[in-house]
């Protein structure tokens, strides 16, 4: 029923968010605790954006079957919505519920002091694009694929 997403959290000079974030895991369970009925509602509700992260991170721990997967944030700004390593490497995801994301400050930093392989932008569009060398902006449905491209 819940996730209880634990944070990333090495020994950088900058300070970390050492606190879990929690996620009810199944979105149709938080849109009723939410009293939300349609879609135009959660559309217009403020939750609208943690509902798409939760919802998108579920899919992603259940996709690459993972234990490994935690959230990394500074007390200074920095975070990376979902960190998993997989055989040796850490790969990173941002959650954006947007027409066209863009990299962010906050994306080079968790690239740089993460050592990220690959830092994925998952979004409700259709389109896959680079948004930098090592930042792709990807569409939900195309999770499966890079699950078993990094399995």
């Amino acid at each position: 029923m819940v996730r209880i997403l634990p944070p990333w959290f090495e020994n950088l000079s900058k300070r970390q968010v050492k606190s879990p974030k929690i996620y009810i895991r199944d979105s149709g369970i938080l849109h009723g605790l939410l009293q939300l009925g349609a879609l135009p509602e959660l559309q217009s509700h403020p939750k609208l954006g943690a509902s798409w992260e939760g919802f998108a991170i579920e899919q992603i721990v259940r996709l690459l079957d993972t234990r490994d997967a935690y959230f990394w944030a500074t007390h200074g700004g920095a975070e990376l919505d979902l960190l998993v390593r997989v055989r040796g490497k850490h790969y990173g995801f941002e959650i954006k519920y947007a027409d066209a994301p863009g990299p962010s400050r906050s994306m080079q930093v968790a690239l740089h002091d993460l050592a990220l392989e690959h830092l994925w932008v998952v979004y409700p569009g259709q389109h896959e694009y680079a948004l930098d060398e090592r930042i792709t902006a990807l569409p939900l449905d195309a999770l499966p694929r890079l699950a078993a491209a990094l399995r």
